[in-house]
């Protein structure tokens, strides 16, 4: 039976990288056994924030929590994704006034 109304959440292990150097300043999540995310999926990584000071680079294991969309979330993100994208494409990032 499809998941329409109820939202399903799976618990996984992921490995979080953090990069806090004067080329890079982000973090990534790789989930573990090949779990892969959807559109509408939320992730929650469990823990500690976890703080790096700036020239390093942290790797740790932690536990995360999936929780899926439900069909209709899914269909919802699919169908208005494109226009939150739109919307981002109207800002300007240049100096001159318009």
């Amino acid at each position: 039976m499809l998941n329409i109304f109820a939202p399903t959440k799976e618990d996984v292990m992921c490995t979080v990288r953090v990069v806090n150097t004067f080329e890079s300043l982000g973090a990534h999540v790789d989930l573990d056994d090949g779990v892969t995310v959807e559109p509408g999926d939320e992730v929650l990584v469990h823990g500690k924030p976890i703080v790096v000071p700036y020239g390093e680079t942290a790797t740790e294991r932690r536990k995360a929590t999936i929780t899926r969309a439900t069909w209709l979330e899914r269909k919802w993100v699919k169908l208005t994704g494109d226009l939150e994208f739109m919307e981002l494409l109207e800002f300007s990032f240049s100096g001159e006034e318009l």
